[in-house]
């Protein structure tokens, strides 16, 4: 366990365990006792993300809506453990009850708001629908409803890109040598032929609590046909927020707006 402290959040590190391997967990807790018992924000990262590349965003997140703040790396990416098997195609539906499900129950957490980026905020939404009893909120940041041809040709430049050593020593700072995983893990699923036609919508029925969508207008991995769907498809309130000039990481372009955006939600729940 690691702990790092500045004047307003305290952070701390540690492993847990869950099916297949051990997973990298971060908490930042409000050096505030005032909101303690408010339910955490759970982050989901994305398809070449982990805990590290959230960057400042989390601990900004926690300052500014005074609640926990918990991130974790899937098994094969981040410093968790490595994953040996390839991806399955059923990998976003299967989150709620794998990593999800293993650290709901290593921290004791009942209810919480789900948060997560790209396909981070595909789990997000099925978290959501799974545990909707549990879920007080839902936010998505660049997540995708369907596989978008707009979605294939930014991973089709993004292979070409990862052929040169300084892209690839990129992913290596992160993931170490499970890189080449996590990058295949990515391609592979999402041009695979038999996802083309996968599809968010039964999951967005089953969401319930109030949602809020953010999404950068000029996201090249999806189109503002993506949020739109998203909102379409809920059955609990959703708001929808298009970032002007914005691409597919708001929380890094924008990280102030996107704070403010999500804190204002959640203090309007």
């Amino acid at each position: 366990m690691t702990d790092f402290t500045s004047s307003l959040v305290t952070t701390h590190d540690g492993l847990i365990d869950a099916p297949g391997g051990r997973l990298f967990v971060r908490r930042w807790q409000p050096a505030s006792a005032v909101n303690s018992d408010a339910s955490p924000i759970v982050l989901l990262h994305d398809s070449l993300g982990c805990v590290a590349l959230w960057r400042s965003f989390p601990m900004a997140l926690c300052a500014a809506t005074q609640r926990s703040v918990i991130a974790y790396d899937r098994l094969g990416f981040g410093q968790s453990d490595a994953n040996h098997d390839t991806l399955p195609l059923s990998f976003i539906d299967d989150e709620p009850t794998q990593g999800f499900a293993a650290l709901r129950v290593a921290l004791g957490i009942d209810r919480f708001i789900a948060l997560g980026h790209s396909v981070g905020g595909c789990m997000a939404v099925h978290c959501a629908g799974v545990y909707a009893d549990e879920c007080d909120g839902l936010i998505t940041l660049s997540a995708q409803a369907f596989n978008e041809a707009r979605t294939r040709s930014g991973i089709v430049e993004a292979k070409a890109l990862f052929q040169a050593p300084e892209q690839r020593a990129k992913l290596e700072k992160y993931h170490g040598d499970k890189a080449r995983w996590v990058f295949n893990a990515w391609t592979e699923t999402w041009l695979n032929p038999a996802f083309k036609n996968w599809s968010l919508t039964p999951a967005l029925e089953q969401v319930t609590c109030p949602s809020l969508i953010i999404h950068g207008e000029k996201d090249e991995y999806g189109s503002h046909r993506q949020p739109e769907r998203i909102v379409r498809y809920m059955n609990g309130p959703a708001h929808c927020e298009i970032l002007p000039n914005i691409h597919h990481v708001p929380h890094r372009e924008c990280e102030t707006r996107v704070v403010e955006l999500v804190s204002d939600f959640i203090a309007r729940r």
